[in-house]
């Protein structure tokens, strides 16, 4: 009777003893890893903060560089100078004509692009479409590249004005006619960058 209630009295013990201390378990090892969460967190936004931080340091460094670069004046003959976006519009309209003239292309259309917001410096840009022969791309593209302001493509198409004939003897049998031979479509986003403008 003695050891039997000696054993019962010692599990009684052991089950306070353990009870607490799994409860205690049950709530510290999610308190744990919550914890470690949040100081990886901590930390990831600590980094985040600190290159924020020398991001902003080195804006006033830069804003001077992009000063001194806008008072060079070797500098200028780059960038388009006009007082508004449209004017610099019109005077790449006009450089992309005179680019395409003398290629010996045919310019189909061009149109000024809408400018995007918080450019700095800004850009003008236009979607022209041209005809003309491989060579005519390749005088564009050359002279889009030697160009002053600089000018820049941004997107290019082309495709062929041909269109197969059919012979009635043969339905399989295709030929291009001889005054269509070369003849292509290209349709090229040209922008350039412009000092001063205003919208």
């Amino acid at each position: 009777m003695t050891s039997t209630s000696n054993r019962y009295c010692g599990l009684v013990l052991a089950a306070m003893i353990l009870l607490p201390v799994l409860a205690v378990a049950s709530l510290a090892l999610p308190w744990a890893t919550k914890l470690s969460s949040l100081n990886e967190t901590v930390d990831d936004r600590q980094d985040q903060l600190n290159r924020y931080r020398r991001l902003v340091q080195s804006l006033p460094s830069i804003r001077a560089e992009l000063e001194q670069v806008r008072s060079n004046d070797d500098f200028k003959a780059f960038y388009f100078k006009a007082e508004t976006q449209a004017l610099a519009g019109a005077q790449l309209q006009s450089q992309v004509q005179d680019i395409v003239s003398g290629a010996s292309g045919r310019l189909i259309s061009t149109q000024i692009l809408p400018e995007a917001k918080q450019e700095d410096p800004s850009r003008v840009r236009v979607r022209t479409q041209i005809q003309g022969s491989t060579d005519t791309l390749l005088d564009v593209l050359y002279k889009l590249e030697q160009a002053r302001p600089f000018l820049f493509v941004e997107r290019l198409s082309v495709r062929s004005s041909a269109r197969p004939e059919t012979s009635l003897r043969n339905t399989r049998r295709r030929r291009l006619p001889a005054q269509q031979m070369g003849e292509l479509t290209m349709r090229i986003d040209i922008f350039g960058f412009v000092l001063g403008a205003e919208s």
